[in-house]
């Protein structure tokens, strides 16, 4: 299954707070969800789409993100944005398979 790029939205207020960390965690947390709904989760992703709208934000980022994917982590391509969606810090898409 392939998902569109989630940003960090958050459902319970519809809107986007926080610094990259915060919004990396709920960008995850938005696409764990949508993933679930489709049968699947975070331990069947196979190749992300990292899209930054600053590079220097990678490392905070990847902090963030290694605790959701853990060793081996599926693949992932890492990409600076000139603008992301409602201003986003980042937005990340994935690619996972269906048990």
């Amino acid at each position: 299954m392939f998902t569109a790029g989630q940003v960090a939205i958050n459902p319970a207020t519809g809107e986007l707070t926080g610094d990259i960390a915060a919004q990396t965690g709920q960008v995850l947390q938005n696409l764990r969800a949508v993933l679930q709904a489709a049968g699947s989760d975070l331990s069947h992703v196979v190749k992300t789409t990292v899209f930054l709208a600053n590079m220097d934000d990678f490392a905070a980022m990847n902090a963030v993100y290694a605790q959701h994917f853990p060793d081996p982590a599926p693949a992932r391509s890492c990409v600076q944005a000139a603008r992301l969606p409602l201003g986003a810090l980042v937005e990340i898409e994935a690619i996972a398979i269906a048990p």
